[in-house]
């Protein structure tokens, strides 16, 4: 492993004027890049002269690059013509790093790149496309491209699966020239955020407003994850799910590593298949998951022990490996976060109205569940031991009637639910991704329907005031936000995370005043 002095974060440049890319890089530099890529194949020129200005206009420290496959190129002979003339002039204007892709990288032109610069680096770089990226793929990748004697390689490879990943990080571990790699696609993002615990020197971020799958945004590298800490003992913890985007998980773990000085590092984990994601990411330093849709399930027969809550329940939102042997132990923190929320919503109602009882509020109430997955099947438990009647809607009626036998509660087609009303003074639990972004216009249920219940949750937590929460408000029921759930099963999580007291006035801070 080759390691470098500090981390350096850039980004890439695509424009088409001078103004653009003297915009684009001011806001880079605002955004935390130490560097950025100037990508000539986008930019509009019809003189070398041109470029020249460009180059000598930089306000940042930069890569000079031109690649093949810009629609711009259509004809290969001009293209190399014009790449080398664009590499020759910035070797000659000593911009910091020149990047040479493996199609014109050969000794001859890297040797002739390396005799005329002054003080610059230069780059050999492959991007991979397709293909399911082996080590030895990768191994051979680097030697061809270490032969030319350029003094960095860099490599991007389109990765389809989370998993395609791990031989990244092992050539990260064991090049032995300096590396910038890259995994391409929403599945790559870890390559960024948790590269340099393999000795990644060089890591990408996307420019604001411009996302780019698999990439951080820039403000986010030094702001959320501080990558700058992370070193080879650094913990790995992070949020499987797929979807995973919507996940505020690592705005709110991140900072509570740093609060309680604890060297950990939480990142969106786009898991497909659960399984094969834990066979490959086995080591102990993978050391804790929060699990999310559609894995709560699955993720209990991927566990050694399970908790015998979340067995009772059948699913886990928590996953710790355990250090001394490395077994994965399942949690389920959820219940009881939903279940004390609607509590306390209600304790607090009734203290308003001057009433005030040691027995759960929920005992006896006829308890509306829609949702019967993993967080659904969580609920429905954490009411059913507070004396709750539980009733299940599902879009699949199979599986509401197998968590309503689970429970000895009732299962009820979806499309009944609107017209569901055996008494007044309901509760009703969302616990379907129904009103999720980017889908936030959708509820699960209609406004006059609502009219029939005293409190209303919503396990969405984006947006915070879901359309179902709105709705609800408007026809005078209390109401209850997933962010409240999803403090509370973080602060369960962070403590089996880091087997001690989370910092709860702390945590509870960051999400009510980011979330």
């Amino acid at each position: 492993m080759v390691f470098m002095k500090e981390l350096l974060v850039y980004t890439t440049l695509e424009c088409e004027s001078c103004e653009e890319m003297a915009a684009s890089m001011h806001k880079a530099k605002e955004e935390g890049a130490d560097v950025v890529e100037l990508c000539i194949d986008s930019f509009t020129f019809s003189h070398i002269s041109q470029v020249e200005l460009l180059l000598k206009q930089r306000t940042l420290p930069s890569i000079v690059s031109f690649r093949p496959n810009s629609p711009r190129n259509s004809c290969r002979e001009d293209w190399k013509k014009t790449c080398m003339q664009v590499l020759k002039l910035a070797v000659e204007l000593d911009v910091e790093f020149v990047e040479v892709d493996s199609e014109v990288a050969c000794d001859e032109v890297v040797a002739e790149l390396m005799t005329k610069r002054s003080s610059c680096k230069i780059i050999a770089s492959s991007y991979v496309n397709g293909g399911n990226p082996t080590k030895e793929t990768l191994c051979n990748l680097i030697i061809n491209l270490q032969s030319t004697g350029a003094d960095i390689i860099k490599l991007v490879i389109d990765v389809a699966y989370i998993t395609d990943v791990a031989p990244v990080f092992h050539m990260l571990t064991h090049c032995q020239v300096p590396l910038i790699a890259r995994a391409a696609g929403d599945r790559g993002l870890i390559s960024q955020l948790l590269g340099p615990k393999y000795g990644a020197f060089f890591v990408c971020g996307s420019l604001g407003g411009k996302s780019t799958p698999g990439l951080p945004p820039l403000t986010s590298i030094k702001e959320v994850y501080k990558l700058e800490y992370v070193n080879p003992d650094t913990r790995v913890f992070g949020v499987i799910s797929n979807p995973v985007g919507h996940s505020k998980g690592p705005l709110l773990h991140n900072p509570a590593f740093r609060h309680t000085g604890y060297d950990g590092i939480y990142v969106p984990l786009l898991v497909d298949n659960v399984k094969e994601f834990f066979r490959v990411f086995s080591c102990n330093d993978y050391a804790g998951f929060s699990v999310g849709i559609p894995h709560k399930e699955a993720a209990v027969r991927c566990c050694d022990e399970v908790d015998p809550l979340a067995k009772s329940i059948g699913a886990v939102n928590t996953i710790i490996r355990r250090h001394s042997d490395g077994k994965l132990i399942g949690y389920n923190t959820d219940c009881e976060a939903c279940v004390t929320a609607i509590e306390d919503a209600l304790r607090e109602k009734e203290k308003t109205n001057g009433y005030a009882s040691n027995v759960s509020p929920i005992a006896g109430k006829l308890f509306v569940l829609v949702g019967a997955g993993g967080a659904g099947r969580a609920i429905a438990f954490g009411a059913k031991s507070r004396g709750a009647r539980v009733v299940i809607f599902n879009r699949k009626y199979e599986r509401a009637k197998a968590l309503a036998a689970a429970i000895s509660g009732e299962a009820l087609p979806y499309e009944l639910l609107n017209n569901f009303c055996p008494e007044k003074g309901m509760i009703l639990a969302n616990a379907s991704a129904v009103g999720m972004q980017p889908k936030s216009d959708q509820t699960p249920i209609s406004k006059e329907a609502l009219k029939s219940y005293e409190l209303v949750f919503d396990a969405v937590y984006t947006p915070r005031n879901t359309r179902l929460l709105q709705e609800a408000t408007e026809v005078g029921a209390t109401v209850v936000s997933g962010v409240e759930m999803f403090v509370r099963q973080a602060l369960g999580q962070f403590k089996l995370f880091t087997n001690g007291l989370a910092p709860v006035d702390f945590m509870r801070r960051i999400v009510y005043e980011q979330f």
